[in-house]
């Protein structure tokens, strides 16, 4: 048997060495046969001549199936004659798991992928095979590490909150009941209540990456049933301009470690990953719904905008003032959750933002409301029974800083960066109305 302890990633192969993977590609012409070796590093060619090589390994290699799982021992080196410029001559073979069946979708081509979506998405473990594909979730590897790392820098302290709440953190709607022991809780639509318990608890600065659910029957390309949130909250801030830097770095930090870090990832989906250009443009919403009027396009004012407004402002931004992101700010009251801070000056106005990126929605974020009687009132105002909100209330009866934060689908970020239309593309295993499987 070939000794897998000694197993080295296709990329590292020189030498002496045991590489292992997927038979990707079988080429038999008699007298030699060329096998590519798959595994997630890369491609490898296998060269087996027939007089060169012991005769049950040549035969092995010419009977075996595609998408089989192999070893191999043998001798790599540069090439100039293979077409992947990495070959290996091999000396034992073994089969550590034979495919019973062929790849029910096509998944070989990096330039193309022919095969729908949604089959695709039936098919995932044979979908990820494709290096175009991998490459995505490669890359989101990355980003989460870049986001980890960022924060740490920073002083903030990881956090892992429930994901069974008793009360809904936005509203009564588009949440998923469970029924918990007879009683009715729910799957959390974001972990703000958490967050700002830790503010409470004197924590001062918190992270947290992790999935949230959202009910909502949405048929777009840009929604998700379940999707993982880039969340976090900061005590003693002077206003949503201390958070909206915290996004700022956030952002021209990821796309610079990808960017340098990714490079054949980035080559294989044919993209390009530009600099965020800082300080990011703030824009607040009154000045939003003027340059929109200016263009025909008539918002719904004291109302966030639909996804056609945020597309139609982005075109005029970028036009107008060259920011492919920007920071759409001070949003009216009437939109936002009852915990949001408002101008003291001018209540119908917040001190709360969205970062919205090439059309898209991608940051919410703001300065949360820290005073008792205040969030009583705001709670009261937006139509809610402070007695169902008790135990989020009475995180703010023994003195809380002032604090902050935001949140970020980390799926819209990935596809944003990527310039990838469909969201369940940067999704590893998607949900929505229709999909529980795989």
């Amino acid at each position: 048997m070939i000794d897998l302890r000694r197993r080295v990633s296709i990329r590292e192969a020189k030498g002496d060495v045991v590489v292992a993977g997927f038979v990707h590609e079988v080429r038999d012409l008699k007298n030699i046969v060329f096998v590519i070796l798959r595994d997630f590093s890369g491609l490898i060619q296998i060269t087996a001549k027939k007089d060169s090589v012991p005769d049950e390994v040549f035969e092995l290699l010419r009977k075996i199936k595609r998408e089989s799982v192999i070893a191999v021992e043998g001798y790599a080196f540069q090439s100039d004659i293979a077409k992947l410029g990495l070959e290996l001559k091999p000396r034992r073979v073994e089969v550590l798991c034979e495919a019973v069946e062929q790849p029910a979708i096509e998944f070989y081509r990096t330039d193309i992928i022919k095969t729908g979506l949604d089959k695709r998405l039936r098919y995932r473990f044979l979908d990820l095979r494709n290096p175009r594909v991998a490459a995505i979730f490669k890359i989101q590897s990355t980003i989460c590490e870049a986001l980890d790392n960022f924060f740490r820098e920073r002083g903030f302290r990881e956090v892992h909150t429930s994901r069974l709440v008793a009360q809904a953190t936005e509203s009564g709607a588009n949440v998923f009941p469970v029924d918990y022991f007879g009683r009715k809780v729910f799957l959390a639509q974001s972990p703000q209540f958490y967050k700002q318990m830790l503010m409470a608890a004197g924590f001062e600065k918190v992270f947290e990456i992790g999935p949230v659910f959202r009910a909502e029957k949405h048929h777009t390309p840009r929604h998700l049933c379940e999707y993982v949130s880039i969340d976090f909250e900061m005590s003693y801030i002077e206003s949503d301009e201390d958070v909206m830097r915290i996004v700022e770095g956030m952002i021209s930090s990821v796309c610079e470690v990808v960017s340098k870090k990714c490079k054949e990832e980035l080559e294989i989906l044919n993209v390009e990953v530009q600099p965020i250009k800082t300080p990011i443009l703030r824009l607040p919403m009154r000045e939003a719904y003027k340059l929109l009027e200016s263009e025909g396009f008539k918002p719904d004012y004291m109302e966030d905008l639909n996804p056609e407004g945020e597309r139609k402002l982005s075109n005029i931004v970028e036009r107008e003032y060259g920011y492919k992101q920007f920071f759409l700010t001070e949003f009216p009251w009437k939109p936002r959750p009852f915990y949001t801070m408002r101008i003291e000056e001018e209540p119908d106005w917040t001190r709360s933002f969205d970062l919205i990126w090439s059309g898209l929605e991608v940051t919410t974020g703001g300065q949360r409301e820290h005073r008792y009687h205040r969030l009583i009132d705001q709670c009261i105002e937006k139509g809610l029974n402070p007695e169902d909100l008790s135990f989020y209330l009475e995180f703010f009866k023994c003195g809380v800083p002032p604090h902050g934060g935001s949140g970020t689908g980390l799926e819209r970020l990935t596809s944003t960066i990527l310039k990838i239309e469909n969201i369940r593309e940067a999704t590893l295993i998607p949900r929505d109305p229709e999909r529980i499987l795989p």
